[in-house]
């Protein structure tokens, strides 16, 4: 394995970082050969009052020259020594320091002793931040080599050769490039010349292979002491190096788990967060890496097997993210979206059931049940030189979201158990970041249901009016806001048209809208005038909003909400309208004639202002009038005033024979180009009128005898329009309505047949009181008679007449009729 990348892995030491021990050289006999700058800088003697003299001027030897004798044999045997001893100052004073006594060997076998001692308050106070500090010197093997003023080995001890690989005979009288890749060599040696001209301390870290089966890349921190002669002449630079790779890995791996905390999860899209995982981990720790998740996981849905599940079948995975080193070898067994099968008996289905990590330095590509099982893809894997494999689960929450996948082939290095640690710190944050997405996406699909179950899923006004919509809400995260709008087909052909804009967005705002559109709708079958409906919608707005403030600690369901209501009659072509303190409806007539017609504003819902009535106002439409409904958010901005809104909406809209998708295309685009800041609501209806023949009305006098008349009328009436198989229900339900309007009233009643979607059968009369029907006794001779119209129709009901009220009926024409 080479490396061709020859920038130093660290500049020299700074003063602060040169380890402050001193070091020292001695022959067998304890007599000094050589000293330091940094050890006369500690025990204040200077390499002339030392050099040629016992090192016991300075370490005070034992009591008595057996135990020195036995003390030397010991030193021999064990290669060294290490504990804790007193040091004599120069000033006099004893210092307590930490002792290491390592043993070289030079050629023809001859020895020396390599001394290092080091204050042991330095060490307590922090002050020593070089890698060979003493904590370091008392634990881990160093390697030391002691090289000549030409910079050629003189001296080694045993650890060197666990360093590198190189025997202490082959190193004799070479330099390092004998040893070492050229360009670690030539840095060192850089650094070694100038520790000899200056005399000073140097640190350096290097790179190289120990000759493990592994063959694995190591880290070395390597300290250069200047050993001076007598004279202070420099004898040689004697190097101290200790395996730092420990201490780097983890800085590598601090930086790419920082990496990964910007890289990965940078979008909620959980197909894009496997991508990014598998794109960081190349080729960071992998030559490929795969991603694959469990499909359900990868259309936005939670798994439902839970980790040490062994029933069942295996999920189909559906891979979202992979990358490699080279990308453009078409023989990778890679294909971003496919789904992936796992055989039950691999070790992929085993992580996936267990969600425990599965590691294979040495890759098997020969046998097993992945390979019967998939033959061509094993020869693709065989082809790409993959040797070594990881399987990594996406875990979150005891369920297993997915698989990452971890294969080296141009690295021969097989892959270790710290690997192993690193992949799964990277994807435990990438689960987080799934799992995020997944929560996210199933709040929204939530979101959406609701807003979706809220508002009608397709408008439709009939025979009545042409209809077309548009929402779009401010919260786009979550889909939904507080608008509403509505088309809900009334009795008499009628269509009553709605919009409403509850205060605020996002989902708390659109519950709010949806009980309050369920109002509308309920107050709406009461057939009430606009006004009135308007007035019934205020009660129920302050109610609750009374309910919601008996419970200190819940925010208002309802702060306030404004709504403008209009019902439209297709048979006189007026239109009622009320509003409650909504925009303005807009009128443009068949030339594009934009109009604003005068309604009073009336005050919001809830605001408790239900002194002040709401009123309403009747317009009369020409057969073709396009009517707008709309919410605020589409023409009031923080830039511009609601009347310059008003003009673009009205000039977008002003466009004769366009249809209504493409207007409401057009006035969507008037918003500005960036998010609206409250939700947007528009609703178009074009406005159609009932032909006078398909309306048949009569006055009637209020006499019993009318009845048979009644009857003949209704089924001319419905011979005419070919509605025969209606004919005899009809008259049953004519009957029964003109029977209860004499019985119940004084003045004349009228009878009036509509036919359009379905056939209407309306009878109106002076009394104010609505009909209900009652349940009458086995003997009673009469009070069957509501029974038997809701029987007979589809739907019945009465509503509020000018003078009086109108008890209506309604039954679905034949399949002929409805179709022509």
């Amino acid at each position: 394995m080479t490396n061709t990348d020859h920038t130093p892995l660290a500049d020299p030491a700074s003063p602060r970082e040169t380890p402050d021990a001193a070091i020292a050289m001695t022959d067998t006999e304890g007599t000094v050969m050589g000293w330091t700058r940094a050890a006369q800088q500690l025990v204040g003697y200077s390499a002339a009052e030392v050099v040629g003299r016992s090192a016991a001027h300075v370490l005070p030897p034992p009591e008595d020259a057996r135990r020195a004798s036995a003390f030397a044999e010991q030193c021999r045997a064990q290669g060294g020594w290490s504990g804790t001893v007193a040091v004599r100052h120069r000033d006099g004073r004893t210092l307590t320091m930490t002792l290491r006594i390592s043993l070289l060997w030079g050629q023809d076998a001859d020895t020396r002793w390599l001394v290092s001692v080091t204050d042991i308050g330095s060490l307590s106070s922090g002050a020593t931040n070089g890698p060979v500090r003493e904590s370091l010197l008392a634990r881990a093997p160093i390697g030391i080599v002691v090289h000549d003023p030409q910079l050629r080995c003189a001296w080694v001890n045993d650890a060197m050769e666990r360093h590198d690989g190189v025997p202490r005979h082959r190193r004799f009288g070479r330099r390092l490039k004998d040893s070492l890749p050229a360009f670690e060599a030539e840095a060192l040696e850089v650094v070694m010349q100038q520790v000899l001209e200056s005399g000073s301390t140097m640190v350096h870290e290097y790179r190289a292979w120990p000759p493990a089966a592994t063959r694995r890349e190591h880290a070395f921190s390597a300290s250069f002491f200047c050993l001076q002669g007598a004279d202070g002449a420099p004898l040689g630079v004697c190097s101290m190096a200790v395996d730092v790779t420990g201490n780097r890995r983890a800085r590598e791996r601090l930086a790419i788990l920082s990496e990964a905390s910007t890289r990965i999860g940078s979008t909620l899209d959980v197909m894009q967060t496997g991508q990014e995982l598998a794109e960081l981990a190349v080729p960071l720790l992998a030559d490929h890496a795969i991603v694959d998740l469990v499909e359900s996981v990868s259309l936005g849905l939670e798994p439902s097997a839970r980790i040490g599940t062994t029933s069942g079948r295996i999920q189909p995975l559906r891979r979202a993210g992979l990358a490699t080193i080279d990308p453009d070898v078409p023989e990778l067994p890679f294909v971003r979206e496919e789904v992936i099968h796992p055989h039950p008996s691999s070790s992929f289905a085993a992580v996936l059931r267990t969600g425990r990590s599965h590691l294979e330095p040495v890759l098997d590509t020969q046998a097993g049940p992945w390979v019967d099982h998939d033959p061509v893809r094993a020869q693709k894997v065989r082809d790409s030189g993959i040797h070594s494999l990881m399987v990594v689960p996406i875990r979150a929450r005891r369920c297993v979201l997915g698989l990452a996948l971890f294969a080296r082939s141009e690295e021969q290095t097989p892959f270790q158990e710290d690997d192993l640690l690193l992949a799964e710190e990277l994807v435990t944050r990438a689960a987080l970041c799934l799992d995020n997405a997944l929560r996210y996406a199933r709040e929204r699909t939530a979101a959406l249901t609701l807003q979706r179950d809220l508002l009608p899923r397709r408008v439709q006004g009939g025979a009545t009016v042409e209809v077309a919509s548009r929402y779009l809400p401010a919260d786009m995260d979550q889909g939904v806001g507080g608008d509403w709008f509505d088309v809900i087909e009334l009795s008499g052909a009628r269509v009553a048209l709605v919009v409403g804009d509850v205060v605020g967005h996002g989902i708390n705002a659109a519950a709010t809208m949806g009980r309050l559109r369920t109002a509308v709708r309920t107050l709406a079958d009461l057939d009430l005038p606009p006004d009135e409906l308007l007035a019934h919608l205020d009660d129920t707005v302050r109610r609750l909003n009374d309910e919601d403030a008996n419970v200190s600690d819940e925010v208002p369901a309802v702060l306030g909400a404004t709504c403008l209501y209009a019902v439209y009659d297709p048979v006189t072509r007026r239109c009622t309208v009320a509003r409650a303190g909504h925009p303005p409806l807009l009128i443009i007539d068949v030339q594009g004639q934009v109009t604003i017609p005068d309604l009073p504003s009336g005050a919001p819902l809830g605001l408790g202002l239900g002194l002040v009535p709401f009123e309403s106002v009747e317009l009369e439409l020409p057969e073709g009038s396009l009517l707008a409904f709309y919410s605020d958010g589409l023409v009031e901005s923080r830039h511009d005033d609601i009347d310059v809104g008003l003009a673009r909406l009205g000039a977008a809209l002003a466009q004769p024979g366009a249809s209504l998708e493409d207007l409401c295309t057009r006035a969507m685009e008037t918003l500005p180009t960036q998010a609206p800041a409250d939700d947007v609501t528009l609703l178009l209806a074009r406005t159609r009128a009932l032909q006078p023949t398909q309306v048949a009305s009569w006055d009637l006098p209020n006499e019993l005898t009318t009845v048979p008349n009644v009857r003949h009328l209704v089924a001319r009436q419905l011979s005419k329009w070919g509605l025969e198989p209606l004919m005899a229900p009809a008259e049953l339900i004519v009957s029964e309505l003109v029977t209860n309007a004499i019985r119940h009233c004084d003045g004349p009643s009228r009878l009036r047949l509509i036919q359009h979607r379905v056939l209407t059968c309306e009878v109106s009369d002076t009394n104010t009181s609505q009909p209900r029907p009652r349940q009458p006794h086995t003997l009673d001779d009469n009070g069957r008679g509501l029974f038997l119209v809701a029987r007979l129709s589809r739907r019945w009901g009465s509503r509020p007449g000018t003078d009086g009220k109108v008890v209506w009926a309604e039954q679905d024409l034949p399949p002929t009729a409805a179709a022509t």
